[in-house]
């Protein structure tokens, strides 16, 4: 099969065509036929920083962790995918895990579900882990009916989908953002817009929450915004962040008596634990879809197989607006 490699690790490092074994569906596994896959930021950095990264696999290296695409073998003890099935996943690209820059993968059925049925491949692509991060954060914090929600980066790859699934919850969302595309976006998902470049915390706190501050702040920010997440949370409040690799000082969540919530979705397929947990939670995320609820923003511009390192440029530059994807 075709795939596209890294030789090498590094900023600069080229993704170069190679031909690779066809794979074999393993015992609980499917083989894929991949349509599109998606660019995460964790993509970027394995690319990135090689062998400092401890998940980051062998060279030569097959990247990509989201997809979809349509099921063309079933392993042993496969019975709830069939050979034609369109499916969707986080599965593959690290560690010792083949990833979805080629023709096919071998992806672990606990860890797909069927592709949304008013999702493209292109669109469906871009979900699995930003919505799986978005969900477990949401639903850990104990997002429901007639809360507040404030989204730290709302108009961001994990963010936007955060705004939806907050809303879907039964929560009155407020996300951060800046300039007026980003206000615009945010305001297009029925949540309110707030520029954090011309307010303060504390004002859009006394204006939106009577000062009391949010019931959760779902943060995708993190570093040092992880204080304005603090800032804005209620008493005995709940923050949960998606990027929490910082040295912070924790005395104001104390003295609020808030509960932390870190999300590191990677977990089960790093370690083989609870895998079917996302198996699930696609489930969940594709009937929202369906039902109108849920719909990834997919960048603009087209990257094909010529063009992953430049799909890869476009993410890290910053001018992306929502998920980029590779379709092959």
């Amino acid at each position: 099969m075709k795939a596209m490699v890294l030789n090498t690790y590094g900023p600069d490092a080229q993704f170069e065509p190679a031909e690779m074994p066809d794979p074999v569906a393993a015992p609980g596994h499917v083989v894929v036929q991949v349509a599109a896959t998606s660019v995460n930021t964790v993509d970027t950095m394995i690319r990135s920083m090689g062998a400092e990264l401890p998940l980051s696999p062998a060279l030569p290296a097959v990247l990509g962790m989201d997809f979809a695409g349509t099921v063309v073998a079933l392993g042993d003890g496969v019975t709830n995918f069939a050979l034609g099935d369109e499916v969707y996943g986080c599965a593959g690209g690290l560690m010792d895990i083949p990833g979805t820059l080629a023709e096919y993968m071998n992806a672990d059925a606990r860890l797909i579900a069927h592709k949304p049925k008013s999702l493209s491949m292109r669109e469906a692509a871009a979900l699995p882990l930003v919505g799986i991060t978005a969900y477990e954060g949401l639903t850990r914090a104990g997002v429901g009916d007639g809360q507040t929600v404030l989204v730290q980066g709302g108009a961001g790859g994990v963010g936007h989908v955060a705004v939806q699934i907050a809303r879907h919850l039964g929560a009155t969302v407020s996300a951060t953002g800046r300039g007026a595309d980003q206000m615009a976006l945010i305001e297009g998902l029925s949540a309110r817009p707030l520029d954090f470049t011309t307010q303060k915390v504390e004002d859009y706190v006394a204006a939106h929450t009577d000062g009391v501050g949010f019931d959760v702040v779902f943060d995708s920010v993190g570093g040092p915004n992880m204080t304005n997440s603090f800032a804005a949370a209620k008493l005995n409040g709940h923050v949960a962040s998606t990027v929490a690799m910082v040295e912070i000082d924790l005395t104001p969540a104390h003295f609020k008596g808030l509960s932390l919530h870190v999300v590191f979705m990677l977990i089960p397929m790093m370690h083989d634990v609870g895998r079917q947990t996302h198996g699930d939670i696609l489930k969940t995320l594709a009937n929202l879809a369906d039902a109108g609820g849920l719909k990834p923003i997919v960048d603009e511009h087209k990257f094909g197989w010529a063009d992953v390192g430049a799909a890869y440029a476009h993410l890290t530059s910053g001018a992306a607006v929502g998920k980029v994807v590779v379709e092959l």
